[in-house]
């Protein structure tokens, strides 16, 4: 009987797998802590301190106070909170400072609040990905007084890009304007110390450092203020109504203490090396191919590299026959396929843009695995190319 090979996950930026502790602890809590944190009897005592057990939890990832931590459902609440809730307390100032490569979390609310009415400047970046920190001063220095907010993601979903988050927060600091940052995809793969940077608001999401889905969160700082979206009760410190989801949150502090003591062990440096090397043979293997994001610094586990003048989403579903799964940033829509909006905005060209794919690592990814994805992703790249019609 023919054996097959197991599958091949690189898809790591848009979900992770749980670790077994965190499964582990989500169902012993779903088992015995099913009663209400705000109730007032020992049952409900006895989940609030689980609740701040695992709110301590991620804020020791991240290097923040217990009472500057906001449970929510997931980063895109996180930061649908952080922006509508920061620029409701700014008065009549009406403009935002942003990029043109944000995840959709960020960039949707920037789009309702321009249909309302405001004025959002999105900052340039170029050919790597990155702003240049010169257009930001720029833009304070012009809008001056009419600037509510800055929000800038700190690590790129796609392309893994870390923006000049230091220079950012401290210019926005110069400039008395608040910063948000989605840090997403930074948590668990970047030493962070929110306590050592003036940043007014970051975003995070659980399932992205191997926590469950449906939970994240939100630093604010302890002296900016908010005005609560989502009403209902006394909960967070009456900055997010509603009953904590109890399990998640403790699946969470679960996972972000593996993931603190994981970035201090060589897990990071072996995770990257796989990612390299990766890089580097199907680079070599593979004729017109290109990561883009190149010369700027980038997330250890993600790559994305165009294959023009391919289709992303065909190299998507040979690979995914074949048992390697990564993803792309285009989407399907009307029966046509669009160009990542983020590889355009960084000037990428169309060809290139319409057959790139994203391939992320994690800490479970193994060099048997890389191996098999050196040897599989040219196969599949050539094979298309081949049976590619001549123009």
């Amino acid at each position: 009987m023919m054996s097959v090979m197991p599958d091949i996950y690189l898809d790591n930026n848009a979900t992770t797998q749980p670790l077994p502790q965190v499964v582990e602890a989500v169902e012993r809590s779903l088992r015995d802590g099913w009663a209400n944190p705000s109730s007032v009897h020992r049952a409900g005592q006895r989940v609030r301190q689980q609740v701040e057990l695992a709110r301590s939890q991620v804020c020791s990832v991240i290097g923040c106070k217990e009472r500057e931590l906001i449970f929510t459902s997931g980063a895109t609440e996180a930061c649908n909170l952080a922006i509508r809730g920061l620029t409701a307390l700014r008065g009549r100032r009406r403009t935002i400072i942003t990029t043109p490569t944000e995840h959709s979390a960020v960039r949707e609310p920037c789009e309702r609040l321009a249909d309302e009415g405001w004025r959002i400047v999105q900052l340039p970046v170029g050919l790597d990905g990155l702003i240049d920190t010169n257009d930001l001063q720029s833009a304070l220095t012009e809008h001056g007084d009419d600037v509510a907010l800055v929000t800038s993601h700190w690590a790129n979903n796609e392309t893994g890009v870390i923006q000049p988050m230091v220079q950012i927060a401290e210019l926005c600091k110069a400039a008395g304007v608040p910063l948000h940052t989605d840090a997403t995809q930074a948590i668990g793969k970047l030493p962070m110390n929110v306590g050592e940077l003036p940043i007014d608001a970051l975003s995070l999401s659980a399932h992205k450092f191997h926590g469950p889905k449906g939970v994240g969160a939100l630093f604010l700082r302890g002296n900016r203020r908010l005005k609560a979206q989502q009403l209902g009760g006394p909960h967070e410190r009456q900055r997010r109504g509603g009953t904590e989801n109890v399990p998640s949150i403790v699946g969470m502090g679960v996972a972000a203490e593996a993931a603190g003591q994981w970035l201090t062990t060589d897990g990071p440096q072996k995770v990257e090396a796989l990612r390299d090397r990766f890089e580097q043979a199907v680079l070599e293997a593979v004729g017109d191919s290109a990561v883009n994001g190149t010369g700027a610094p980038r997330l250890l586990n993600t790559t994305n590299i165009g294959f023009a003048p391919l289709e992303s989403e065909a190299i998507l579903i040979m690979l995914s026959e074949r048992g390697l799964y990564a993803s792309a940033g285009a989407a399907c829509s009307s029966g046509s396929l669009e160009a990542s909006p983020v590889l355009l905005a960084m000037g990428i060209d169309e060809p290139t843009a319409h057959g790139s794919l994203r391939f992320s690592l994690s800490r479970f990814t193994t060099a048997d695995e890389i191996d098999r994805a050196i040897e599989l992703v040219p196969r599949v790249i050539g094979k298309l190319r081949t049976s590619m019609p001549r123009v």
